[in-house]
């Protein structure tokens, strides 16, 4: 009887002390984060990010503000974000809702403080890698990445975060 009350008391502290994989996101959540680059065909990028936990601490939201329209001429919200770990798979999943009806999703990983999102663009797998600079800085690529080498990269620029 001793023994059944012992592992009451143990499986709170258990299920407490278990680490949120969503934590990999701590130094973007709170913050926005800006960016301004051009593609690799010369279109011009510019975005600004904000992070934040929803759902006690169980999901990210995301908000992307960048170029509503084809022409570059219209800036304002252009995709809603969410970002779940799925207990199944063991994976963080993200999904990306864009303002011209389109979808987005895949996988995060944490790599030390690096983000690296993965997922498919029509036939090639994607992906978007935030490396770590300073709290207030990630060298920002989005390209091919194969065995641990960019093959190809679309876009390399910083993003940075807002500060008072």
């Amino acid at each position: 009887m001793k023994k059944i009350g012992l592992l009451f008391l143990l499986v709170p502290i258990i299920i407490y002390t278990q680490k949120n994989p969503l934590e990999i996101f701590n130094p973007l959540v709170n913050h926005t984060w800006y960016a301004e680059g051009k593609w690799g065909d010369g279109s011009q990028f510019k975005q600004e990010i904000t992070f934040e936990f929803s759902l006690n601490n169980q999901i990210i939201n995301v908000q992307s503000l960048g170029f509503t329209n084809t022409s570059q001429t219209e800036f304002g919200l252009r995709n809603q974000g969410i970002r779940q770990y799925d207990s199944k798979s063991k994976k963080i999943k993200f999904w990306e809702f864009d303002v011209f009806g389109g979808l987005t999703e895949g996988t995060v990983e944490g790599d030390n403080n690096n983000l690296i999102y993965k997922y498919s663009y029509g036939e090639t797998l994607m992906t978007e890698m935030w490396v770590y600079k300073t709290e207030n800085s990630y060298d920002f690529i989005v390209g091919v990445y194969e065995n641990g080498k960019w093959t190809q990269k679309f876009l390399e620029t910083e993003f940075k975060r807002e500060t008072e």
